[in-house]
């Protein structure tokens, strides 16, 4: 499985998998060869996509999928279904759900399933689209915590989805699919099933009533 690997500090790294392996033709990360690092410990301050290897996930290894956590039950549900799909489409054994604050089970109690499983390493997945305080800060600092009751287990914290072509086609299938529903061609997703939320507002709707 061909993969170029970015490689920012011993926490982490940006990945891109090969068109073959998703299966699309010519999806590739948008990233610069070259990343001016401003965070974390480097031997470099400048490093090339080559200068770092990844083997790929093991059966020895854990996936953690990290989101930031809501106070609505209904939320923090949809993270638990995708992580479902994420381990039937990938076949990864161990892959856990975690939020990083407002609900359980947090990074601490997912990293000790990992381990309570087999895993000798673990893959902490932000499941963001961005790279903002949660990724620089909060997220490896929750983790380094609950690594600290493993000391033979190594971690790693992945990029954020950040920008991805396949990303163009999530994201032009939402907007479609809603105003397909709003247009009665379509039910309401699960996302937006019973808020009646997806649809137009605004006066020149009142105005085009009259």
């Amino acid at each position: 499985m061909p993969i170029e690997s970015l490689c920012l500090s011993p926490q982490f790294t940006i990945q891109s998998c090969s068109a073959r392996e998703t299966g699309v033709k010519n999806l590739t990360w948008a990233q610069p060869r070259l990343l001016n690092l401003q965070r974390g410990p480097s031997r470099s301050r400048y490093m090339s996509t080559s200068s770092c290897l990844s083997s790929g996930v093991g059966d020895k290894d854990g996936v953690i999928i990290v989101d930031h956590g809501s106070r609505r039950r209904e939320s923090n549900l949809m993270l638990n279904e995708f992580v479902t799909m994420f381990r039937d489409k990938t076949g990864y054994p161990i892959v856990e759900p975690a939020h990083m604050e407002l609900a359980e089970p947090s990074i601490k109690d997912a990293f000790s399933l990992c381990v309570q499983q087999g895993a000798n390493r673990v893959i902490v997945s932000p499941f963001f689209l961005f790279p903002g305080r949660h990724w620089h800060q909060d997220i490896p600092s929750l983790t380094a915590e609950a690594a600290k009751e493993h000391p033979d287990v190594s971690y790693i914290v992945t990029a954020p989805l950040g920008l991805h072509e396949l990303l163009v086609h999530v994201v032009n299938d939402r907007i479609k699919h809603c105003l397909a529903h709003v247009a009665g061609d379509a039910d309401e997703c699960v996302v937006c099933a019973g808020t009646n939320k997806c649809r137009f507002y605004g006066t020149a709707l009142d105005k085009s009533t009259e």
